[in-house]
């Protein structure tokens, strides 16, 4: 049976930002990574300090092999498919004299073994599922033509006729965004009620129109995007641009287990980065507000690490958790 002082889910650009500061803290950390990455469609990440332009899975390469270069580090490939807190007792039994631990199991990927072990603390990095519209041709340019972070691709599409799809609440702040970049924006809400008709009339007052419209496929020549098809047949013409997805957090592994979340799914935290089940916490993109850039969901998973590794020096001096006089959850 495999013992750690922290696990970390999720090998993203949180996970190992997090696992790099613990182990250069003198900590024994396992991380377990399904492989799964929200960005694999994504040619190049962009706005990374010393890595603009770097394709996302060689970052995540990079800092694997920073991260495994620590004596205290573990890299599984696995999903974790159970964790489980243990009582008091059990935790005890383990070695963990506060009270707190928890019992994991994962299954291996790609060939990889299966992980069964206890730790004192768990870090939930795990990033999100996207669920794309229903358009049969979207993931022909999604990655390419069509992106959904704004802040990390709009650069690239400066001054080109774009179109921004979406049907959640925050679409008209993502058109102010978007059009930031482009002159030429056509908003498409795709059926959905999502944009108020005050925000609609100040929108045209900007040269942004709103085509409320249902969309019936995206079209192009191979993967160069030319338009969007209406249910109607009619196609404005548009190269590419920008989409919000839904999005939904990846965290069966914890079963129903009674742990606080917001409207989308997203796991509420306090301001140590712990979530309502003690000695959990949580960072990058799966927590609010969602979908972040690489380096900001990196910076989280380290300020977190920080606060864990605090937390862990208390409980070894039987103090207790750090004074937390604000809670954001």
């Amino acid at each position: 049976m495999q013992h750690a002082e922290i696990v970390i889910i999720g090998g993203g650009p949180a996970g190992l930002a997090a696992g790099l500061s613990l182990v250069r803290n003198l900590r024994r950390v396992t991380i377990l990574d399904s492989n799964r990455p929200r960005h694999s469609a994504t040619l190049t990440a962009h706005g990374f300090l010393t890595r603009d332009g770097i394709a996302p899975s060689e970052l995540r390469r990079i800092g694997r092999e920073e991260f495994e270069a620590y004596e205290h580090a573990n890299f599984h490939q696995a999903k974790a498919t159970s964790v489980r807190p243990l009582s008091a007792e059990e935790a005890r039994d383990q070695g963990f004299s506060d009270g707190i631990g928890f019992e994991i199991t994962a299954s291996g990927v790609r060939g990889n073994p299966d992980v069964h072990l206890f730790t004192q603390r768990v870090l939930v990095t795990a990033g999100l599922v996207e669920e794309l519209p229903a358009f049969a041709s979207i993931r022909v340019f999604y990655g390419t033509a069509l992106h959904s972070c704004v802040e990390c691709d709009g650069f690239e599409k400066s001054d080109a006729p774009l179109a921004l799809i979406g049907e959640t609440t925050d679409l008209f702040q993502r058109a102010l965004l978007v059009g930031r970049f482009s002159s030429d924006l056509v908003v498409f809400t795709n059926g959905a009620d999502t944009i108020s008709e005050a925000e609609e009339a100040y929108l045209r007052s900007i040269d942004i129109p709103v085509d409320r419209r249902e969309i019936d496929d995206l079209v192009g020549v191979q993967s160069e995007m030319t338009g969007v098809r209406l249910k109607d047949s009619t196609v404005i013409p548009r190269v590419g641009g920008f989409v919000r997805p839904r999005w939904h957090a990846p965290v069966e592994f914890l079963s129903e287990r009674e742990i606080e979340r917001n409207d989308w799914g997203l796991l509420l935290v306090d301001a140590r980065g712990e979530t309502s089940v003690q000695g959990l916490y949580a960072a990058g993109d799966i927590v609010p507000p969602g979908p972040r850039s690489l380096m900001i969901a990196a910076g989280a998973g380290a300020q977190t690490a920080l606060r864990m590794n605090m937390d862990l020096i208390r409980a070894t001096h039987h103090l207790g958790p750090v004074p937390n006089p604000r809670n954001s959850r």
